[in-house]
């Protein structure tokens, strides 16, 4: 994918935050870590119940119209000019470049730029909207990351999950190898091609597994219900978790303030 320079805003008061079908389903927890460290940074974080799929598995699967109609039906959740933070690369992929395609062409090109423009995926936003400082707090330790082939292609996850990582002094990032490789999940390729993704899963649970990492995360948990589900069919101990969680539990995030600007009550309660 040609990637196009992105502007930055500067930090906003408050945001919607898009916690994905996978992580509603399979790990709330993930999602609740995720607010707790935006709260943690002064932002005002709102979360719309009604939000479901972003619609991503029918447009990989061709069916452009039910694409569409998905996609409306969760762009007119978000009225208000706020950021939209995604809890997952792949997620914001789709609703930062496809949505954008879906619509090219169609009266309602101008209004889907809009809100496309206004869609961060999580660690992005962190990085570089934030600009977020990391204070870690835990006990020396390794992680092996899963960076999902749409995130690293489409929003640059692989980029803005190791700036967050190389602030925790603690923590060791190992590499796995061919770690830029897709897992086999792919949505329904998964399900229309199980032999190849069998396979596929199982040459990226191996090369997790050689890093003998303490940690395995990923910002994708479509990657990871698969990954940890062959791990988990292996008998392995190792499970992974999404990156939110791994840095709510290592870290007391620190508010940026430039000298003019005096960290409201509220913000030095968090410090």
């Amino acid at each position: 994918m040609q990637h196009v320079i992105r502007l930055y805003p500067s930090k906003p008061d408050k945001v919607y935050f898009y916690a994905t079908c996978l992580i509603d389903m399979f790990d709330p927890q993930a999602g609740l870590d995720a607010i707790d460290v935006l709260e943690a940074n002064g932002i005002e974080v709102i979360y719309v119940e009604k939000q479901t799929c972003c619609g991503q598995p029918v447009y990989s699967s061709g069916y452009d119209d039910d694409s569409r109609a998905v996609a409306k039906s969760q762009m007119a959740l978000f009225p208000e000019p706020y950021p939209i933070i995604v809890l997952s690369g792949s997620c914001g992929g789709m609703m930062h470049h496809h949505y954008r395609r879906l619509f090219k062409g169609q009266p309602e090109q101008g209004q889907v730029d809009r809100f496309c423009d206004r869609v961060f995926e999580f660690t992005e936003f962190l990085v570089n909207v934030c600009r977020i400082q990391l204070h870690d707090q835990g006990e020396p330790t390794s992680v092996v990351m899963h960076t999902s082939c749409a995130a690293r292609r489409e929003m640059n996850v692989h980029v803005t999950s190791r700036a967050l990582l190389a602030q925790l002094d603690k923590v060791e990032l190992r590499e796995q190898a061919y770690e830029s490789e897709c897992c086999g999940f792919g949505g329904t390729f998964s399900v229309r091609h199980p032999d190849i993704s069998q396979a596929m899963v199982e040459d990226k649970a191996s090369h997790i597994r050689a890093t003998s990492s303490d940690h395995f995360i990923s910002a994708d948990w479509g990657c990871l219900l698969n990954i940890n589900g062959h791990l988990a069919f292996e008998k392995q101990e190792l499970q992974g978790y999404h990156i939110a969680s791994f840095i709510k539990q290592r870290t007391t995030p620190r508010v940026i303030a430039s000298q003019d600007t005096p960290l409201t009550s509220t913000q030095r309660d968090r410090l």
